[in-house]
């Protein structure tokens, strides 16, 4: 293992902003793993830092197949992560809405650009990413349909679901579409928790980026039978979404299968208690997200539901 400063700003009144990267292996860049970019995505970063010890094992038990170089950047984004907030500090942009970066723009646009540089030459990159909503998912691997997108390779990684979406124009700035449009295969895996640590869902992601290594000829790993993984378009998601805005009660949790009409969640009136309305499954399905901040919105989606086949 080699570990290196990817990229680094000067400092008026600070330390230095770098962005450390560990690189395994040799020769052709093949895999680039991406942690946290927000400062908040903790279980992102370490996700990222049980992918380096099990990668520190295989190099050191000779088991890192030749001719393949691999690199690992835990976290994009140090400096929020420090003072635990999720964007920028200072003006509150968002990194992973500034790719590919323009090297003489702002400080998020000139970081996107200097990491993007590196990152965008090797042929598969997986990003650790989470919602812009807080809440929980079911462990799933995500791509947009740019047209570049491998639906057969994203199965190797044995999650159960790969949920395919429709960019939208926002969405033309992220690191995975930009992977995908400089001809990397990308994917973005979304483990269950962002701002706390799952130590057994990070444990589940680790094996399947070993799986999805093993499978591509990176590594020299166990291959298991991969499970079948149900590809999804986001559109076929069900939202449930409230009338109105108080404290979710949740009744269910992620994972959960459910019949329609059952009872998901309630929401109380955080003054008096009350309860305000009650939400139920519109179909029979599976829950795949549910909304996990104390206080809900109106026509907020407080829980989506993958429907029976």
């Amino acid at each position: 293992m080699r570990e290196e400063i990817i990229y680094s700003i000067a400092s008026l009144y600070r330390d230095d902003f770098r962005i450390r990267g560990y690189r395994f292996g040799s020769g052709h860049k093949s895999l680039c793993i991406v942690g946290g970019v927000r400062g908040n995505e903790y279980q992102q970063i370490f996700t990222c830092s049980q992918v380096v010890q099990a990668l520190k094992q295989a190099e050191a038990e000779g088991k890192l197949c030749p001719d393949h170089e691999i690199l690992v950047i835990p976290t994009l984004n140090p400096s929020s992560m420090n003072i635990g907030k999720r964007f920028w500090p200072t003006d509150n942009t968002d990194i992973n809405r500034m790719f590919p970066g323009y090297d003489l723009g702002e400080t998020t646009q000139r970081i996107a650009a200097g990491v993007f540089q590196e990152i965008s030459q090797y042929d598969m990159g997986i990003q650790f990413a989470s919602f812009y909503m807080p809440g929980q998912f079911s462990a799933h691997v995500r791509m947009m349909k740019t047209g570049f997108e491998n639906v057969d390779k994203a199965r190797q990684f044995g999650l159960p679901y790969v949920v395919l979406r429709n960019p939208k124009p926002y969405d033309t700035t992220t690191l995975n579409y930009n992977w995908q449009i400089w001809e990397t295969d990308a994917y973005s895996l979304y483990t269950t928790v962002t701002t706390r640590l799952d130590e057994h869902s990070a444990g589940e992601m680790v094996k399947c980026v070993l799986r999805f290594m093993a499978a591509n000829g990176i590594i020299d790993h166990p291959l298991d039978a991969i499970p079948v993984s149900r590809v999804i378009r986001d559109e076929e998601l069900l939202s449930v979404r409230p009338h109105s805005s108080g404290l979710l009660r949740p009744c269910t949790r992620v994972d959960a299968h459910v019949c329609k009409g059952e009872e998901l969640a309630w929401l109380q009136n955080p003054c008096d208690g009350e309860r305000l309305e009650t939400l139920t499954a519109p179909a029979d399905g599976t829950v795949f997200f549910l909304h996990d901040d104390p206080l809900v919105y109106a026509a907020t989606a407080a829980i989506k539901l993958i429907p029976d086949i």
